[in-house]
C-alpha cells in the first residue's frame, strides 16, 4: 500500500486516519464515479477562493441531484481542522497545501445505475502538501496534442467537475504516448475548450483570450480571477469561440488552473507557439497571481487586496 500524503482524512464529519479503510465498496463513488469534487489551494490555513469552490459544487450537486447534508460553513470547518491536523495551517514559513474536497451519492448494495431513494452522500476532505510545476515546466514550458476525444458543450453535464474522470485519464494517456505533457479538447465542430485539468488561455498583442463559458469547459476560479485581473499586467481580457488557428497565431500561450497556477504552453501538436519559449506576459500572470495568494492568505480571510496595489509593491 503507498504511504498516504497526509496522516488524517475528514469524512462525513470526523477526523479520522488515513492509513485505515474508509468507506465501503458499495459506495457510488466507487462503483460509478457519481460524484463531484472541487481541489484548490490552502496556504497558512486559508483555502484559496473556497467560497466559489464551494457555490461550484453546490451547482454541480444540484444538477446531479444530490442532496448534501453538510452546509458550506461545515465544510470550512472540516478544511481548517485538516489542516491544522496536518501541521500546514502555519504563518511563517508559510503551511502550502492541496485540498480536495469529493462528494458521492453514497452507498447503495442495488448495483443499478439509476439512483436509489434514500441514500446519504458520502463527503471526504483530504489534503496533500502542495508542490509547484516543475522548474522545467515553468522555464521550458509544457507541450500539448489535442485529444481524440471531443466535448459536447451542449451536454448537460458539461462543465461539471465530476468523479468521472475517464475521459481525462484516456487524454492524459494520449500525451504519454506522444512523449508530451498534456492534451488540449476539442469541440466536434473544431473549437477549443480546455486541458485536462486546466483552462486555456492565448495572449497577442495586448489582449488575452480564453475560451467562453458554454463551450464545455470548466468555469474556473483561477480564468475567473484573471477576467478580473488581467489588466494588472497590461492586458485586456476576452471571452470568446476560440479554434486552433488562434493558438497558433498566438504570440503565447498558457494553461492556469487553481493547484498549478499558470503555466507556459509553447507547442501544440508539434507546432510552435510564438518564439518557442515561456512568454513575459504569461510568467508575469504566474507572478501575479501568486503574489496575490499570498497576500490573501496573510489576510487570512479578510478582504483581498487589491492587485494593483499588489503589483505596485511587488516592484
Amino acid at each position: 500500500m503507498t504511504t498516504p500524503a497526509a496522516f488524517h482524512v475528514w469524512i462525513n464529519g470526523e477526523l479520522r486516519p488515513s492509513d485505515v479503510p474508509h468507506l465501503s465498496v458499495y459506495d457510488r463513488g466507487f462503483q460509478l464515479g457519481d460524484g463531484v469534487f472541487e481541489a484548490l489551494r490552502a496556504r497558512r490555513g486559508v483555502g484559496i477562493e473556497l467560497p466559489g469552490h464551494l457555490t461550484r459544487m453546490r451547482a454541480g450537486l444540484e444538477s446531479m441531484a444530490m442532496a448534501l447534508r453538510f452546509s458550506d460553513a461545515d465544510l470550512t470547518v472540516g478544511v481548517a481542522a485538516l489542516l491544522a491536523a496536518e501541521g500546514w495551517d502555519t504563518a511563517e514559513p508559510p503551511g502550502d497545501a492541496v485540498i480536495r474536497i469529493t462528494v458521492s451519492r453514497g452507498f447503495d448494495p442495488t448495483r443499478g445505475i439509476a439512483p436509489h431513494s434514500g441514500g446519504e452522500c458520502s463527503v471526504v476532505i483530504q489534503a496533500w502538501p502542495f508542490a509547484p510545476p516543475s522548474p522545467d515546466a515553468l522555464r521550458g514550458g509544457i507541450r500539448m496534442i489535442t485529444s481524440a476525444i471531443r466535448r459536447d458543450p451542449g451536454s448537460p453535464v458539461a462543465g461539471i467537475k465530476t468523479t468521472s474522470r475517464a475521459d481525462l485519464v484516456y487524454a492524459r494517456m494520449e500525451a504519454d504516448r506522444a512523449g508530451v505533457d498534456d492534451a488540449l479538447f476539442l469541440t466536434p465542430d473544431g473549437r477549443v475548450t480546455e486541458a485536462t485539468a486546466a483552462n486555456i488561455l492565448l495572449i497577442r498583442g495586448d489582449a488575452c483570450v480564453t475560451p467562453r463559458l458554454g463551450t464545455g469547459i470548466l468555469a474556473g476560479t483561477t480564468r475567473a480571477w484573471l477576467v478580473s485581473h488581467g489588466d494588472a499586467v497590461g492586458l485586456r481580457m476576452d471571452e470568446c469561440d476560440v479554434g486552433l488557428k488562434d493558438i497558433f497565431a498566438a504570440d503565447e500561450a498558457a494553461v492556469c488552473s487553481s493547484v498549478a497556477g499558470i503555466v507556459p504552453v509553447v507547442a501544440v501538436d508539434g507546432r510552435q507557439i510564438g518564439n518557442g519559449l515561456p512568454g513575459a506576459r504569461s510568467m508575469a500572470m504566474r507572478e501575479a497571481r501568486e503574489r496575490w495568494i499570498d497576500e490573501f492568505s496573510r489576510a487570512t480571510g479578510a478582504t483581498p487586496p487589491g492587485i494593483q496595489a499588489t503589483a505596485k509593491s511587488s516592484g
